[in-house]
């Protein structure tokens, strides 16, 4: 699985084009139906806005765009091009316009759009997730003593240990590195404990 680019908050952003106000909205989503409910909610606070342009993108080739009533070709799609030329996927931007009794011509409409939509993208700070390999190992006492050094030298991460008879630890290892973390505990514990593989989160 390839690692994938994707927002790591929230955004909203506000700036002024020839006294119209565009206010940039950005946000993560992982389905389209929070794409529409992110969109839905933008629309509903700002039902007196002149346009409301949305674009979104989500893994698996899902995009959509709308200008909203601009010219087409003005709105939707250059805020679509923004979250394409930054490689950035399971994101959604809605670009709001309040009309300032400019006309701004094409070329003004998709600078505007496109500069909006940079502004709440860059305010949403772009990060990268990489796939991990979340696993679960049952050993005893003394071998779990030795997993420590071993966790850390391959980026295992959010390890959550139960202690009873034995300890049960579940956690997560870069997708890249869990065969060798595999190798490593089956040698470090004389094979007496080994990585059960649970499925492949994002992180």
């Amino acid at each position: 699985m390839k690692p994938f680019k994707t927002l790591s908050k929230p955004s909203e952003t506000e700036m002024t084009e020839r006294r119209s106000v565009f206010l940039g909205y950005a946000s993560p989503v992982t389905t389209e139906e929070e794409a529409l409910e992110f969109i839905a909610k933008i629309k509903k606070r700002h039902s007196d806005a002149t346009h409301n342009v949305y674009a979104y993108i989500l893994r698996g080739s899902i995009s959509r765009f709308s200008d909203d009533g601009e010219p087409h070709g003005t709105a939707g799609l250059p805020v679509l091009e923004v979250l394409r030329k930054e490689d950035v996927t399971d994101a959604v931007i809605v670009v709001t316009r309040y009309f300032g009794g400019i006309l701004l011509g094409a070329g003004g409409l998709v600078r505007a759009y496109s500069a909006s939509a940079k502004l709440a993208l860059d305010a949403a700070v772009v990060k990268e997730c990489k796939p991990f390999v979340r696993f679960g190992i049952t050993c005893g006492y003394g071998e779990y003593q030795k997993l420590g050094r071993l966790f850390e030298l391959n980026g295992v991460k959010n390890a959550e240990t139960e202690y009873g008879e034995g300890v049960c630890v579940t956690a997560c290892c870069p997708e890249e590195r869990y065969d060798a973390l595999c190798v490593a505990v089956r040698d470090v514990t004389g094979g007496k404990a080994m990585p059960e593989r649970k499925d492949v989160v994002y992180a």
